[in-house]
């Protein structure tokens, strides 16, 4: 879909220091020294112009939507309506009613699980899941499973830390009644090959119900859902420099249209009587009550700026400070990276005999922030036989001396654990 929030077109150039201009946070201090921020994979840097948005929502425009008659109400709802046309302009999808809005990519996944696994799976049936799941993307199969009898298998993780489309392969048959899988590894990085995964799935188990976790992927590629081969995709706004408590899930209208509600109450409904309710049209079908407005409208602010300051210049930035960082700790003694092959902003390493909390402590104390611990994939960190790693996840308004604070950093850190 060719639109101004498409991000397909745009060149490799990028202006750091505008970008960074705007955002606030960017230029903030930690413990009297210039924050190096390398967390990005947990939440994004907000620009001032989400926080703009949603204060003029505020000051002149706070109206509830699509029931009220008076011109604010009208205003509101345009704007938010508005707001979900932009996102399925940003991510390829055919029609802005495709779009739901959630508060993240958790209740997204949630929605899908008990909408269509609450009504549509039966005792024996097939769930295939990965190693490499975020619990998010674990946790809703397993218990709509349990209560419906079904079983779920995981595919397990390849050599390059990714998933291993042979191990995948081998769990797909005619049992087969959902996959769903990350788009983009929150702890690797690694990029799941879409196309060939929606291959084995026209061969092998052509009915199941392709979903995909787009919540480190939103900001990595254009993601052209329609184009996809998946039949829902789901993230979180405050990944794309979105504020929290906004999500979406893109579906199929045919799949859409199929689901039961997942929630009932005011906005959802056709009508209501004593006996019984019939449901609105999607997606009003699954926003039941009042929805997150402001929540909406920072989203789409977000979506406009990222697409303003050349996404594709972005990330190719993100990518290569996430490069160099990688290079850099192989030559440090001790280092053990994971998923390190593969093209990402997304860093995850140890530091032999040493815990990766204390070094993500120390790093802490000289103004550099990074994620450490299980980062929700106790799985994963199973199949590594690791309790934690240290995350180190870039975003394009990193400079390349980030990097070489975040290096020294480490270097001391291993002076001070283990020297």
């Amino acid at each position: 879909m060719t639109s101004s929030l498409s991000w397909s077109q745009s060149s490799n150039v990028f202006d750091v220091i505008r970008a960074r201009h705007d955002v606030p946070q960017a230029s903030m201090q930690i413990r009297n020294r210039d924050l190096v921020y390398l967390d990005s994979a947990a939440t994004s840097m907000k620009p001032i112009q989400v926080m703009n948005r949603i204060r003029d929502f505020y000051s002149s425009e706070n109206a509830n939507v699509h029931r009220g008659a008076h011109e604010l109400a009208q205003r509101g709802t345009s704007a938010y309506e508005g707001a979900r046309k932009s996102v399925a302009e940003f991510i390829g999808a055919a029609s802005a009613s495709e779009i739901v809005f959630t508060r993240g990519t958790t209740e997204s996944l949630n929605l899908v699980a008990r909408a269509l696994g609450g009504h549509e799976l039966r005792p024996g049936d097939e769930i295939v899941l990965s190693q490499l799941e975020h619990h998010s993307n674990i946790v809703p199969w397993q218990m709509i499973a349990q209560e419906r009898g079904a079983q779920i298998r995981f595919a397990s993780v390849d050599a390059s830390d990714g998933i291993d489309l042979d191990s995948l392969a081998s769990l797909l048959g005619p049992r087969t009644r959902l996959v769903s899988l990350s788009w983009v590894s929150n702890v690797t990085g690694a990029r799941l090959n879409v196309a060939q995964v929606r291959r084995l799935l026209d061969q092998r188990a052509p009915e199941a119900v392709f979903v995909l976790d787009a919540a480190q992927a939103v900001t990595a590629f254009p993601l052209q859902v329609s184009q996809s081969g998946a039949d829902f995709v789901a993230f979180s706004g405050h990944k794309v420099h979105g504020p929290f408590g906004i999500g979406v899930l893109w579906g199929r209208m045919s799949r859409l249209e199929n689901l039961a509600p997942y929630q009932g109450g005011g906005s959802m409904i056709h009508e209501v009587r004593l006996e019984a309710s019939t449901w609105a049209d999607v997606p009003q079908k699954f926003e039941a009550g009042t929805p997150n407005i402001e929540g909406a409208l920072g989203l789409e602010a977000a979506l406009r700026w990222f697409v303003s300051i050349n996404p594709t210049g972005a990330t190719a930035h993100a990518k290569a400070l996430a490069q160099l960082t990688r290079q850099k700790l192989r030559e440090i003694p001790g280092v053990v990276l994971y998923g390190g092959s593969h093209e990402s902003s997304i860093v995850s390493f140890n530091l032999e005999g040493a815990h990766a909390s204390d070094l993500g402590s120390l790093l802490d104390q000289q103004g550099i922030a990074i994620r450490t611990g299980h980062h929700c994939c106790q799985p994963l960190m199973a199949h590594w036989n690791v309790p934690s790693t240290a995350r180190a996840s870039f975003s394009f308004l990193n400079l390349e001396s980030d990097v070489h604070r975040m290096i020294e950093a480490v270097r001391k850190s291993k002076q001070m654990l283990l020297d």
